[in-house]
């Protein structure tokens, strides 16, 4: 059996599907792998267990899935040439009976049989690869280790064999959606099938199953789950005669084992030159904490319930907020209640936390009820480190508005203004009487959809132009009469989830100042000055980590593991000297057991961010001064108790 799947000789096109067709074995059978279902062979959309049952043990001849999808690809492959030779012919007639009328048209039928000949093409056994492999029927005792060699496999067939046990190695077939075991000798499945978390079809029908890992409750794509037949506990016979099998991985879902905890993350030094002592240094945190009212078992179906909870997750969020010491905490996805009921009062309660909140705003058109679940940004600071000079709130909606020519744009109407993203500014101010500092703080959250890229790159631009208005107010443009000090920009920071990606045009204009006006991320869509000459920007803003490159991910699902969250600061007036690190890898890896997050030690489905700077002072701030504004037009081109607190 060593050599099973190693001749692979050609694959078949039947219906968009792909069938690995294996040279003859040592019976002279003919070993064909097929995706196709078979246990809708009967036309029923959502067979019940009892007849699925009943199609899998008609199921038991040698190869029976191969043979099937064989013959149906020889009589679609015959259909197919038979109609178009037919057609070839037709056109053959036609042109013959042209040029005796004297036409010019002379190519007729060097294309028609040119179609067929390629239509011959596609359906050739050798043309495609095979991703299916049927092994079905054949007696077998013992898996060759060499199947788990093939990571490509889409759907293995093992049914109606003598197999006693699956191979642990089974966690190796990470592209696994069907696996059909039914009719064997087995007595459970090994615990480490949880991890194929690609599994939409696991058929156990008439095996001798007394006990199912609690791992299965971690296949949360599964849609047929395949059990009679065999002698199962009285409780998983109550679930599959009352609620079905799938009830049974609901529960176990809810009985998953806890992964071994995650290493504390590293912090990474990026520039150490700078005194611990140094009054003008401190932190600033950003974490998107997943509202409640998203974290919802339809949204995680790999997250168990009672991790989902609020009451379980917001203790932990807030003890994760509390362990990083931030002296500026950057909240998204906060609910109205949340924050007047929980965030506000228990990070008060624990240190000296203070905190503004602004939310979307639909909240603007419900009543008081509704409104407290709508979600928004939070942006707190401690009150030992700086006081609040002014809160400004961003409603992409409403400066679409009160824009003229972005309110006489369609696509800004359609597309933009339906969308009820906000984002919250907050002027600092530093208690430090030797160094006084203003610092401006904005804190928001883009829209969601991968697919509007353009949305997410007109919101930053009005998000940069508010800033920019904002930045003036608080700007000394000329030094103040009778003072010593020289004219002061206050250092900018621009942190919060983004859903945009390190290569997207929300961080090119962040992160470089500009996008020229027919920037890939505008699509098609026309958005006045934007897409007529582009925008710029001077703010000098660059992201945190872009010295040591941006994190592996920051979000992290089993759909989707990469980076959304930023935290940008003006680089000529701060220092980025530490940074927090990636999520421990080993946590991460195939086979950890952590699908994706929120589970029980990631309350969210992103994880905080968190930069260590340092304020150069009013001599930097001086530099470029009246350059900091943002334009439109054609693109050419406490001190030491910080580092303390991050050392531990």
């Amino acid at each position: 059996m060593d050599a099973i799947g190693s001749r692979i000789g050609a694959s078949v096109q039947h219906n968009g599907m792909l069938y690995g067709l294996a040279n003859g074995n040592a019976n002279g059978k003919l070993n064909i792998g097929n995706n196709a279902n078979a246990n809708n062979a009967n036309g029923n959309t959502n067979p019940s267990q009892t007849e699925r049952l009943l199609t899998s043990r008609a199921s038991a001849s040698p190869h029976h899935h191969a043979r099937i999808a064989a013959a149906a690809a020889r009589t679609m492959a015959q259909t197919s040439n038979l109609n178009l030779a037919a057609v070839a012919a037709a056109d053959q007639t036609i042109t013959s009976a042209t040029i005796s009328n004297g036409s010019n048209r002379t190519n007729g039928s060097n294309a028609s049989i040119n179609a067929v000949a390629s239509t011959q093409s596609l359906v050739d056994p050798r043309a495609e690869k095979w991703t299916v492999l049927d092994l079905g029927g054949m007696h077998i005792r013992n898996l060759s280790s060499a199947i788990f060699k093939y990571s490509f496999l889409t759907t293995l067939y093992l049914n109606h064999n003598n197999l006693m046990y699956l191979s642990h190695n089974v966690i190796l077939l990470k592209c696994l959606t069907i696996l059909d075991l039914s009719g064997n000798k087995l007595s459970t499945v090994p615990p480490e099938l949880g991890s194929v978390v690609s599994l939409k079809e696991l058929l156990l029908f008439d095996n001798q199953i007394t006990y199912l890992p609690v791992e299965l409750g971690a296949l949360y794509q599964l849609e047929i789950f395949g059990l009679e037949g065999n002698p199962l506990p009285d409780q998983y016979m109550n679930f599959l005669q009352k609620e079905g099998a799938l009830s049974i991985i609901s529960y176990l879902k809810e009985l998953l084992p806890e992964p071994q905890p995650p290493l504390n993350r590293e912090w990474i030094t990026v520039d150490d030159s700078f005194s611990q002592s140094e009054a003008n240094a401190f932190t600033v945190l950003c974490y998107n904490t997943l509202c409640d009212k998203y974290a919802t078992s339809q949204v995680y179906p790999y997250t168990p319930a009672w991790v989902l909870s609020w009451e379980n997750r917001k203790e932990l969020i807030l003890s994760e907020i509390l362990s990083y010491h931030a002296d500026i905490v950057c909240l998204q996805e906060v609910e109205t209640s949340q924050f007047e009921e929980f965030f506000q009062e228990r990070l008060l309660e624990a240190t000296d936390y203070q905190g503004v909140f602004w939310p979307k705003s639909r909240a603007r058109t419900m009543g008081e009820y509704e409104r407290r679940a709508v979600d928004g940004c939070a942006t707190f600071f401690r009150t030992s480190k700086f006081t609040l000079v002014e809160k400004y709130t961003i409603e992409f909606q409403q400066i679409a508005m009160q824009r003229p020519e972005l309110r006489r744009t369609e696509d800004v109407f359609n597309r933009v203004m339906v969308k009820d993203n906000i984002g919250l500014i907050a002027v600092l101010e530093s208690k430090d009487h030797n160094n006084h500092y203003k610092l401006i703080v904005a804190n928001t959250h883009l829209h969601w959809d991968p697919s509007d890229s353009d949305v997410k790159l007109v919101q930053t631009a009005m998000l940069l132009e508010e800033l920019n208005r904002i930045i003036a107010l608080h700007s000394t443009t000329v030094p103040v009469p009778g003072s010593t000090k020289p004219a002061v920009t206050p250092p900018v920071i621009v942190c919060g989830d983004f859903n945009s990606l390190p290569n997207s045009g929300v961080h090119e204009l962040l992160n470089t100042g500009s996008v020229p006006r027919d920037h890939p991320d505008f699509k098609k869509y026309t958005y006045g000055a934007y897409t007529r000459e582009g925008i710029t920007h001077g703010f000098g803003l660059r992201s945190a980590y872009d010295g040591v490159s941006e994190l592996e991910f920051t979000n992290y699902t089993p759909a989707f593991r990469g980076v959304l969250d930023y935290i940008f600061c003006s680089q000529k007036d701060l220092v980025v000297t530490h940074l927090l690190g990636n999520v421990d890898r080993e946590y991460v890896k195939a086979g950890s057991g952590v699908v994706g997050f929120p589970n029980v030690h990631h309350p969210s489905d992103h994880v905080p961010i968190m930069a260590a700077m340092w304020y150069k002072g009013a001599a930097s701030a001086t530099e470029g001064n009246g350059n900091s504004m943002i334009g439109f037009g054609v693109n050419e081109g406490k001190g030491k108790g910080v580092f303390d607190r991050i050392k531990k």
